[in-house]
């Protein structure tokens, strides 16, 4: 009798930890947006019995992830391209996309000088035959904003010889605080995380596409709704704000 009462009381105890366990999130997000996650997953950690498990990397990189199935239950991309590809392979549901931030790109150095960007001399002159970190052109956002940017300016000719492409630009910002780059182009948000560089320049607004983070919940989870909810709140939006995101409308 006893050893049935202990199984009866077991098997009562496993399906109420399972009933009641805490529940789980996995978030993809663009790299650029670390900090600002971890800040955000841990201020929602406190007010819901949820873990936030968060995977950063390039966004081009994340979304073929979650194409072949990754188990995400939102992605944060850097670019409305790879989330427009996503839709196109009917990987995730337009209606389920909304615009969560906007960000700057800017110019990153080890000396705290003052970059002309629209200067070729003055960026071959800070370079000194060295090479310019940026994010990979034909795939990673801020290296697709930074080539639009540098044509606009009428300075890619001179510089596209001199080009040390990375797979995200968390690479390019850690390029240029090991000082194995004299400049890198990063987002704001990038520039500011870090007290190894310095602000040299900003890339003006007009000469690349609009700066925006779109985001898409996965699935229909509770957990995963409500951290949705949350990024999308005054709370949230200020949060990211902190971090150096400017606040967009919600679309």
């Amino acid at each position: 009798m006893k050893r049935r009462h202990l199984i009866q009381f077991l098997t009562l105890l496993l399906m109420s930890s399972s009933s009641f366990g805490q529940e789980s999130i996995r978030v993809y997000a663009a790299s650029s947006m670390t900090q600002a996650l971890q800040a955000l997953s841990t201020q929602f950690e406190r007010e819901h019995d949820v873990k936030v498990t968060l995977i950063f990397a390039g966004t081009s990189s994340l979304a073929r992830q979650i194409e072949q199935g990754a188990p995400a239950d939102i992605f944060i991309a850097a670019n409305q391209k790879w989330m427009d590809y996503l839709l196109s392979k009917e990987a995730i549901d337009s209606d389920a996309v909304t615009i969560v931030a906007s960000n700057q790109l800017v110019v990153v150095g080890q000396q705290a000088t003052h970059l002309e960007t629209a200067n070729a001399q003055s960026w071959l002159d800070t370079l000194d035959g060295q090479r310019l970190a940026l994010g990979q052109t034909n795939a990673v956002p801020a290296g697709i904003y930074a080539k639009q940017s540098l044509q606009a300016l009428g300075v890619w000719s001179n510089l596209a010889g001199q080009l040390a492409p990375t797979k995200n630009v968390r690479t390019v910002l850690a390029l240029v605080e090991r000082n194995e780059s004299p400049l890198g182009i990063v987002y704001l948000t990038d520039a500011l995380s870090s007290d190894k560089v310095h602000l040299v320049g900003r890339l003006p607004e007009s000469t690349h596409d609009a700066i925006v983070y779109p985001m898409t919940t996965l699935n229909e989870k509770e957990a995963t709704q409500a951290f949705s909810q949350f990024v999308r709140s005054p709370h949230g939006q200020a949060i990211l704000q902190q971090y150096g995101f400017k606040k967009v409308h919600e679309n």
